[in-house]
């Protein structure tokens, strides 16, 4: 993104690969005031992996972090503006948003991704959701795992459901149950329609 956007050229890749800044994360937080000073860091197994600081201004924030080239051994020292924008909520007040700082861009995002020397919006990166690179079957095993990581169980639907959650009510885990069901649902008929398929290529192999 050198020149600060210029020459854009980036690979395709997911959203879920890449460090990124929620705003609205750091808003529920309470530190989008002017003269906020924000620390954020990610960990990974109980481990920091990556950190960026924040200084807010008015109508602005400024992103302070270090960033190394890959192959390179240096550090490079970054502190650059991010503008700011709002829009109203309906019951009062505003919601903040990332103006991306990519030149040519200035899309209003609640998310900028490293994935490069910048901070900038899925967009400028060419990033898809996960989402959107699964079929049906992918969609169902990573829909069912997050029910069962909510019920505190093990996860994979060829595991045994467990009990009811302490505390949980039982019109919410009956709720969890059905969608997990029907998520568990789109994978067995994923699993159907591939081996039709392995069926159908071993067919004509056979026939050729």
């Amino acid at each position: 993104m050198g020149g600060f956007g210029s020459g854009r050229k980036f690979g395709t890749n997911v959203t879920e690969n890449f460090l990124q800044i929620d705003i609205r994360r750091w808003q529920r937080d309470g530190l989008l005031f002017a003269g906020s000073h924000i620390n954020w860091q990610w960990s990974r197994n109980s481990e920091k992996i990556a950190s960026i600081a924040a200084r807010v201004e008015t109508g602005q924030l400024r992103l302070i972090y270090n960033y190394r080239a890959p192959g390179s051994e240096n550090w490079e020292p970054l502190d650059y503006p991010v503008r700011l924008q709002t829009t109203p909520c309906h019951y009062g007040g505003v919601r903040y948003w990332f103006t991306c700082p990519v030149v040519g861009c200035g899309r209003r995002v609640a998310i900028l991704y490293s994935g490069g020397k910048y901070y900038a919006c899925r967009h400028c990166y060419q990033l898809a959701y996960q989402s959107q690179r699964e079929d049906k079957g992918d969609r169902g095993h990573r829909g069912a795992n997050k029910i069962r990581a909510r019920l505190g169980w093990q996860p994979g639907i060829a595991n045994q459901n467990e009990n009811k959650p302490k505390g949980m009510h039982w019109s919410t885990y009956n709720r969890l149950m059905l969608q997990q069901m029907r998520y568990a649902d789109d994978v067995y008929r994923g699993m159907i329609s591939v081996l039709k398929r392995l069926g159908a290529n071993l067919q004509r192999l056979e026939n050729s």
